[in-house]
């Protein structure tokens, strides 16, 4: 199991190498000189053409204005350009306008006015007359003028166009396409903030697996002097949140060399070949970069078996995996790179992928165990202040089953309770109140009625005394009616060992404690509710699994009959059958049954009697909706002792 410190938990800043994928490496592509020079020159033209226009010479006046102003012998001059005239006065008159509105504008000494198309030769009589100079302009542009003026729209976006293809210009020769068809792989580069294997806990196989690939990033020469031949790929696997990315990081980060990361999923596009098109520019990308590390996150995105569902083999998803599995062959023993993939569904996986010479090392990586659950709690706590009364060891000890993700959301969550109760440090209490609501959910401001509080009660004291007294089952921390995430009441289990088998016996007795509320519900309220929806469903999949996986039923034996629906969504049920026959299959059926109603009776049974027990836990409950384990032993007595650490041995006859 892995951790992230707090320091590297910090963005790396992505590098601007060639070949990086990242926003920052958008080709830089300009207008040449010599455009940008034109461009100035026809954008100055337009702007002197149409600010030289007549209207926007002198002050507009309307044509009356002026005729009146032209019988007093007050214009200097006038110049006809087009429709329009301009000229200037004599003496400046007074803005008609005044005599509406004082605030308005004193005309300026030119004027310019609109003529209107019925006037005659009065006005040139008259300015005739007073000897006034007259000019007449032909401000009608020419053609050259004109054709430039509209196309040049269409010369904008034709302009436009060829930027943007310059822009997208891929070197391979891909045209206007090159950016689309480009890997979009991440690239970091080491850093003063680079994750290594100081920041990883509880993964010491797999940092042991990893070694041999940094000593083969930092010095190849030293593996392939002797003819040694390092894994071209390393495969990942274990449960989400087990920290498999950091691990790759964490790999990078030790050797000191470039870490490409893309995520499966990127590489399929609606379009077919665009995918394998990616996956050509990023081996090519990280050959340039050699050596270095390519990291490939949930692979069985792209990596799942071939053939299967109605794709074919012509899909975009196959389509990249071929090209994946090209590219990996095509490795030359001097080229140090290292890809590396994760996945938590590694039975998914096209076996072309997992043979040797492809992905020739398979790490596994758990969930921690109890020491390494202490060692990412110390991880993520670094920067967070603690109590004197928070033992990490005993907080490890009521996480088992925790991820590494898990216990830093443990650790997140008691900061921010921390902070809403306005305390210095976080103290075990905190942590309580983290633990409860990831593992029984937030609670719920539901109000339940009398009976409805009763009759939880009822059904979480029968989980409760039931795995109070059965040996075989986890020891009981905490039980509530308090509705919590979709449940209206919880009975919380740890376990107080490291589990990693567990036996037939072990199994029943789960099935009596999960079939425990539901017998409380009958044997003191004559019906069953709701209540045991969850509670049947997980029974039943534990009795199937007993069946028909781990051949623990004397009437079926040693056989395993696996459903088709174990991965719907490869495809294969639409084309495969069930593998044994439906008189098998009501025999399974029937053994089902009868593990679950055995298992039923003898909760019933067990409840039965002891049934003061179970009356004090439900009154219990109701008075203080929360017991927790000292109070459950003043309540009932001690509970029977664990007996799954030592179990009695069967001799040989």
């Amino acid at each position: 199991m892995s951790s992230e410190s707090p320091e590297s938990q910090e963005a790396q800043k992505p590098s601007t190498p060639p070949g990086t994928r990242n926003a920052e490496d958008a080709p830089r592509g300009g207008l040449p000189i010599f455009w940008l020079i034109v461009l100035f020159f026809v954008v100055s033209y337009l702007l002197y053409y149409f600010q030289t226009a007549p209207e926007h010479q002198g002050t507009e006046v309307e044509y009356g204005f002026f005729l009146e102003q032209l019988e007093e012998g007050n214009v200097e001059h006038v110049t006809f350009q087009g429709s329009r005239l301009t000229g200037k006065w004599e003496n400046v008159p007074e803005n008609p306008a005044k005599e509406k509105d004082a605030a308005a504008p004193d005309l300026e000494p030119e004027f310019n006015a609109e003529i209107p198309l019925v006037e005659d030769r009065t006005v040139l009589t008259e300015l005739v007359k007073q000897n006034s100079r007259i000019r007449a302009v032909n401000r009608s542009p020419g053609l050259l003028t004109e054709v430039f003026i509209y196309s040049l729209p269409l010369l904008v976006m034709l302009g436009l166009f060829i930027f943007l293809m310059r822009r997208s210009a891929d070197p391979m020769g891909s045209g206007m396409f090159g950016s689309f068809i480009r890997s979009p792989a991440k690239r970091f580069r080491p850093s003063e903030h680079r994750n290594t294997f100081d920041d990883v806990a509880g993964m010491e196989h797999a940092k042991r697996e990893l070694q041999e690939v940094v000593e083969f990033l930092k010095d190849p020469a030293k593996f392939q002097r002797l003819g040694a031949q390092i894994p071209k790929g390393v495969l990942l696997m274990g449960p989400p949140g087990t920290g498999k990315t950091l691990m790759a990081r964490a790999t990078a980060g030790e050797a000191g060399v470039p870490f490409f990361s893309i995520s499966g999923s990127e590489f399929i596009q609606m379009f077919v070949g665009v995918g394998a098109s990616r996956v050509r520019d990023m081996f090519r990308t990280a050959k340039e970069s050699a050596p270095s590390i390519l990291f490939i996150d949930e692979i069985d995105a792209v990596g799942r078996v071939r053939g299967a569902g109605v794709g074919g083999g012509h899909d975009e998803r196959e389509q990249t995996l071929n090209q994946i599995l090209s590219e990996m062959d095509g490795f030359q023993q001097t080229e140090a790179v290292i890809v590396i993939a994760a996945t938590n569904r590694p039975d998914v996986l096209d076996p072309a992928l997992l043979r040797p010479g492809r992905f020739d090392r398979h790490v596994t990586v758990e969930r921690p165990s109890r020491e390494g659950r202490v060692g990412i709690l110390k991880v993520h706590c670094r920067k967070v202040p603690l109590s004197d009364n928070v033992n990490l060891e005993e907080i490890a000890a009521g996480t088992t089953g925790f991820s590494g993700a898990d216990l830093k959301n443990l650790v997140n969550e008691a900061a921010l309770n921390a902070t809403r109760e306005g305390k210095d440090a976080v103290d075990s209490e905190d942590f309580d109140v983290a633990r409860d609501k990831i593992l029984m959910g937030a609670k719920r401001e539901e109000i339940l009625s009398e009976h409805e509080r009763e009759m939880t009660a009822y059904h979480e004291a029968g989980h409760a005394l039931l795995a109070w007294l059965l040996p075989e089952v986890d020891s009981v921390f905490k039980v509530t009616i308090i509705p919590r995430g979709r449940a209206l009441g919880v009975t919380q289990l740890l376990p107080e060992e490291e589990r990693y088998s567990i036996g037939e016996k072990r199994l029943h007795s789960e099935l009596v404690v999960m079939l425990g509320g539901r017998a409380a519900e009958k044997m003191v309220f004559d019906e069953y509710s709701a209540n045991a929806e969850d509670d049947l469903k997980r029974a039943t999949q534990t009795a199937r699994k007993m069946v028909g996986y781990w051949g623990m039923s004397e009437v079926i034996g040693p056989v395993a009959f696996r459903d088709m629906e174990e991965h719907p969504f490869l495809g294969k049920e639409m084309h495969e059958q069930r593998k044994y026959s439906e008189e098998t299959a009501h025999v399974i059926d029937q053994e089902i049954q009868r593990f679950l109603n055995g298992a039923h009776e003898k909760a019933t049974q067990i409840l039965t009697e002891h049934r003061e027990r179970l009356d004090q836990i439900a009154k219990g409950l109701v008075e203080k909706e929360v017991l927790g384990k000292d109070e459950l032993t003043e309540l009932i007595g001690p509970a029977a002792p664990r007996d799954y650490l030592v179990r009695p041995r069967k001799e040989a006859s």
